[in-house]
């Protein structure tokens, strides 16, 4: 499994705006340039932040990109589910009548565990933990 680069780069963004100090706040043309993702890229994943109420926008002269919330509110499945949509290693983890085997499949119960453990992974791991690291 990979992330997608659009995940990616809203990490990135994410992370940029949680180290600004106070509510500080970023243009995003200043976040594409520091954290080299396309502009018009960023725009669309600013806009898929802002509705799934992790950032906040405001434009006019005095506006940029803030936190919705507190960085240590923020996990990275918060983000990664935003941009991606819910983590799915295979779809019968999900589903287990979308495989012709159902029960007699060795895997399925591999690919549920991997999954668990990989969703609970990136949940426990929030924004505040990365701010003390350059």
């Amino acid at each position: 499994m990979q992330i997608t680069r659009q995940a990616d780069y809203a990490i990135r963004a994410v992370l940029y705006i949680s180290k600004l100090p106070g509510n500080e706040r970023a243009a995003t043309s200043q976040i594409a340039k520091e954290q080299k993702i396309p502009p018009s890229f960023l725009a669309k994943i600013i806009s898929q932040l802002s509705i799934a109420g992790l950032l906040q926008t405001s434009r006019g002269a005095r506006g940029g990109v803030t936190l919705a919330k507190n960085p240590q509110d923020i996990s990275l499945l918060d983000v990664v589910e935003a941009i991606d949509g819910p983590i799915a290693l295979n779809e019968c983890v999900h589903d287990d009548s979308a495989c012709n085997l159902n029960d007699d499949c060795p895997m399925r119960p591999i690919w549920c565990e991997v999954q668990e453990e990989l969703v609970n992974k990136l949940q426990k791991t929030n924004f505040a933990q990365f701010l003390n690291e350059s």
